[in-house]
């Protein structure tokens, strides 16, 4: 289960990487909180659904402008570098805004922009991360070292929104969040200081060329093992990537929780997605029905949380929630890296990341406003609902594609 971690770089990684969750999960809850206390009135005391779903759109919106675009220099340049980069300029926003915050000048737009700056950065950062993992520990052990960041990252998912509940009822607010947030940052911009270069394995960067936009699109439609996980992700993700949102609306309105029983919830979910990545991380191989069945599951595991009648009954329907959402998150990540080049990993990496977060901008204010019509469990149980649908038309979509496209014309290169 833990076989990547016998190598020195990437343990240092995971190590960083484990802090830096943390916090980047106290700020995205202290976000979510900071919005719906800014945009609470007399005429609406829970704060606006829509303005937090606003906010979620734009923290995703640029990977969905500018994500090719991000792989291709995560292909062109050294990927270390263009970390250590990416992790000091979030930690940069991390601070204003907690200053902001902490001096009551904190206003809704100023959630807005950080909320798209972080969302520029990440264009080039995601890409080039995901793509940095197979230069530390190698093909073989690339799906566990996948899964192993899954457990990391949902390891922080537990901790990071309970912590950031009790923090922010023991602190008086949200602005010492963002500031703790940004010392975290510390951990993974020194590990990736301090890697020994002599034990990485780089792929050799790719000159500058006119047409290499196009050249990864097409390396995604003529390849059939890529375009599946693609276009599953694509139309799942849209919905998922607003889950966090979800479970605020229903923590605050449905069962009228506060900030403690609200980081509960989103603890509850990263159980889950913590279980389903350790379950994977054990596999050494992801299978096409893995893709599937966590696909299918989350879909029909929401429309069961939103149908939840009392709070502690929702809690427990969160954990297969969350189970189900990183095993099709996992697979999809690990069989694409496998299929993929070395040459055309950052390209490939950008299209991936931007359906597996670009879909945000459409199915965040979607949920939001549905939430606002019909209440959070109505946006809830519609969101799976477009989930299923969103299956089949990825398997329909992917034959319909690769019946037109044909073999790959690329092979030889």
């Amino acid at each position: 289960m833990f076989r990547s971690l016998r190598v020195r770089n990437y343990r240092m990684f995971a190590a960083g990487g484990t802090v830096s969750n943390i916090g980047t999960w106290l700020q995205r809850t202290a976000q979510d909180w900071l919005v719906l206390d800014l945009t609470a009135g007399p005429g609406n005391a829970h704060g606006s659904a829509a303005a937090l779903g606003t906010a979620t759109a734009l923290q995703f919106l640029p990977m969905l402008l500018f994500g090719m675009f991000g792989g291709v220099l995560a292909d062109r340049y050294p990927k270390r570098p263009i970390l250590i980069v990416a992790q000091t300029m979030m930690a940069g926003l991390a601070l204003t805004i907690g200053i902001l915050t902490m001096t009551g000048s904190a206003q809704v737009w100023h959630v807005y922009v950080m909320a798209f700056l972080l969302g520029m950065i990440s264009c080039v950062e995601v890409p080039s991360r995901q793509a940095f993992v197979v230069e530390m520990v190698g093909r073989d052990d690339l799906p566990n070292a996948i899964a192993l960041n899954s457990s990391i990252f949902n390891l922080a998912r537990v901790v990071g929104p309970a912590l950031a509940g009790v923090l922010i009822y023991v602190l008086g607010g949200t602005g010492p969040i963002f500031l703790i947030n940004a010392l975290t940052f510390g951990g993974v911009i020194s590990s990736l200081v301090f890697m020994r270069k002599s034990e990485l394995s780089p792929a050799d960067p790719v000159p500058r060329a006119k047409g290499q936009l196009r050249e990864g699109l097409r390396y995604v439609l003529q390849r059939e093992e890529l375009l599946m996980p693609v276009l599953l992700i694509a139309f799942v993700s849209m919905f998922s990537q607003s889950f966090s949102m979800s479970i605020a609306l229903m923590a605050r309105e449905t069962f009228g929780a506060g900030a403690s029983s609200f980081g509960l919830a989103s603890s509850m979910f990263a159980v889950g997605a913590l279980a389903g990545a350790l379950l994977a991380a054990r596999r050494v191989r992801l299978s096409r029905k893995m893709l599937f069945a966590g696909a299918i599951g989350f879909g029909l595991f929401q429309i069961a949380t939103g149908l939840a009648p009392f709070y502690p009954a929702y809690l427990l329907l969160l954990i297969p929630t969350g189970i189900a959402l990183i095993t099709i998150n996992t697979a999809a990540n690990a069989s694409v890296q496998i299929a993929t080049s070395p040459e055309m990993r950052g390209r490939v990496m950008g299209i991936y990341m931007l359906v597996f977060t670009g879909g945000a901008p459409l199915g965040a204010p979607l949920i939001g406003w549905l939430s606002e019509l019909g209440g959070p469990r109505t946006g809830v149980i519609l969101s799976g609902v477009l989930v299923l649908a969103g299956t089949g038309l990825a398997v329909l979509l992917t034959r319909m594609i690769s019946s037109r496209v044909g073999k790959p014309a690329l092979a030889a290169a």
